[in-house]
């Protein structure tokens, strides 16, 4: 559905807002918040137009035309969902340096709007992007790459991830429990939910991964996250130096720890805190690459894709974002 609120002395600009909207995502919360930013837009009397996604991928479709539409011209972009709805959007939008992307946060895990300051209120980062496109304030984000190995290409914003915490985001994502303890006010609780649950069967593999020409071997892993940014899980500070404006991808792997030291891990890791386990090990680097004894499934910002082996790369600047704060340095 297509919403249009173009004043006659704006039709005519050089430069257009467009709103993907997933009317889905918490629960249906989201569809509450595309109304209220729509109200606020019509209020302020700003052009825009708007469409509300209505499958699964709509979103990174939607962004791939309009970005292609746009013919060069300035396309402001912006995600109302959660972080699928962003990855979807900055999927589409890759490669299209003419495409400055915003997100207003309207999902259960909304980790996007943590790592890059983007305000919890959908007034107020409506606020900060309208702020930031009259100023012309966006920012040059780095996004990582991944190399399937049929060829095909998936980019991600906040991270990607193989192994167990793979697994519990593909089990979260197709579970009934999640829109319940949506609806509760409780959605951030289903990882823990469904981490306890699949504690006690999880195989772990060993892992070969190369960086740069640094090869590495881990063996009995539970997982391997790549990080652009802190947070992943809603809230987990998984890789506490990530920063998505330096060039360098951030990796973070469990390996050789017991099921139940591997709780004291997660329950530690909202603060950052797991850093000091010995078990937990930090790299960085620009390129990675994962084989591991057996396929294991992977993600890209929480969504399922398939299992490894896998390589990723950072893309050094590659994405403007308008967040409404600017980078350090």
């Amino acid at each position: 559905m297509n919403h249009e609120n173009l004043p006659e002395d704006k039709a005519h600009s050089r430069e257009e807002l467009k709103f993907i909207i997933n009317p889905q995502a918490k629960n249906g919360y989201c569809l509450k918040v595309g109304k209220k930013v729509e109200l606020i837009l019509k209020e302020e009397n700003i052009s825009y137009s708007a469409v509300r996604t209505e499958y699964q991928s709509h979103a990174r479709e939607l962004a791939k035309i309009y970005a292609e539409q746009a013919g060069g011209q300035r396309l402001y972009l912006v995600a109302v969902g959660g972080d699928g709805t962003v990855h979807e959007v900055m999927n589409g939008a890759a490669g299209h340096q003419n495409v400055t992307v915003g997100f207003i946060p309207g999902g259960s895990g909304n980790d996007f709007s943590r790592g890059f300051g983007v305000p919890k209120a959908p007034a107020e980062s409506l606020k900060a992007i309208l702020k930031g496109i009259s100023s012309h304030s966006s920012v040059k984000a780095d996004i990582g790459m991944i190399r399937h190995i049929d060829g095909k290409k998936t980019y991600f914003i906040n991270n990607m991830g193989a192994g167990f915490d793979a697994l519990i985001s593909r089990k979260v994502n197709s579970s009934k429990i999640k829109g319940i303890l949506n609806q509760l006010s409780l959605g951030k609780f289903v990882y823990a939910i469904f981490l306890v649950k699949e504690l006690f069967t999880y195989k772990c593999s060993d892992l070969e991964i190369a960086i740069g020409e640094k090869k590495l071997q881990f063996n009995s892993a539970w997982f391997i996250t790549i990080s652009n940014q802190p947070f992943y899980g809603g809230g987990m500070k998984i890789s506490p130096d990530a920063n998505p404006f330096d060039g360098i991808l951030n990796v973070t792997v469990v390996h050789n720890i017991s099921r139940l030291k591997l709780l004291f891990v997660f329950a530690s890791v909202f603060k950052g805190r797991h850093i000091g386990f010995k078990e937990v090990t930090f790299l960085q680097g620009q390129n990675v690459s994962i084989r591991s004894s057996h396929p294991i499934p992977f993600h890209a910002d929480g969504e399922a894709l398939g299992s490894t082996p896998i390589s990723a790369s950072v893309c050094p600047e590659a994405l403007p974002v308008i967040i409404g704060t600017v980078k350090d340095g």
